[in-house]
C-alpha cells in the first residue's frame, strides 16, 4: 500500500473546501498561488484517493421545523444482530447519524424531530420496537455550540493509498 503525502497546497485546498465546498477553484488557485488547472487536478487526485468523498448542501434543521435534536444510546440484546438493527434504523428518516460505539451502549444515533411528542413517537413506536433493541437512553441537545467539518491539520498528513 502506497502512501500519498499531502503537501501544504493540498492542505490549503482542503481548508478552503471544508469551509465552503462551493468556493470556485480559480479563487482557491489565487489564494494558493497556482493555476486553476492545478487545483482541479489536485482535487481530482484527492477524490480518487478517497480523501475527499464529495460535497454536501447543508440545511439547518430548525428552518424545516425540526426543533429537537437528540442522541439516543441503543443497547442490543444480541450484539451479533448489529447488521439487522442497522438495516432497520436506516428506514427511519429522522435518524441522520448512527455510530457503533464502545461503552454502555452499542449504538449512538442522532435524530431530528419536530417536537418532544414526535421524539417520543420515534422512540416508542419505531426504535424500541426493533428486534434486538434491548434498551434506549435519550439525550436531548439544548444547543449546538460547535458545528464544523473535519479539522485540517497544518502539518503534512500521510494518507494510505
Amino acid at each position: 500500500m502506497q502512501k500519498y503525502q499531502i503537501d501544504q497546497i493540498d492542505q490549503k485546498i482542503l481548508s478552503f473546501l471544508v469551509k465552503n465546498a462551493r468556493m470556485p477553484f480559480l479563487e482557491i488557485a489565487r489564494e494558493c498561488g497556482v493555476s486553476g488547472a492545478a487545483i482541479h487536478q489536485r482535487v481530482k487526485k484527492m477524490e480518487n484517493l478517497g480523501i475527499i468523498t464529495g460535497s454536501r448542501l447543508l440545511v439547518k434543521p430548525q428552518t424545516l421545523g425540526l426543533n429537537v435534536c437528540a442522541f439516543i444510546g441503543i443497547s442490543l440484546s444480541q450484539s451479533n444482530q448489529y447488521p439487522t438493527v442497522i438495516s432497520l434504523l436506516k428506514e427511519i428518516p429522522e435518524i441522520v447519524e448512527c455510530h457503533f460505539i464502545t461503552g454502555k451502549h452499542a449504538l449512538l444515533v442522532k435524530v431530528y424531530c419536530f417536537n418532544h411528542d414526535h421524539l417520543m413517537k420515534i422512540l416508542i413506536e419505531t426504535i424500541q420496537n426493533i428486534p434486538y433493541v434491548e434498551q434506549t437512553e435519550t439525550f436531548i441537545s439544548l444547543d449546538q455550540a460547535i458545528e464544523r467539518q473535519v479539522w485540517v491539520k497544518d502539518e503534512n498528513i500521510a494518507v494510505r493509498k
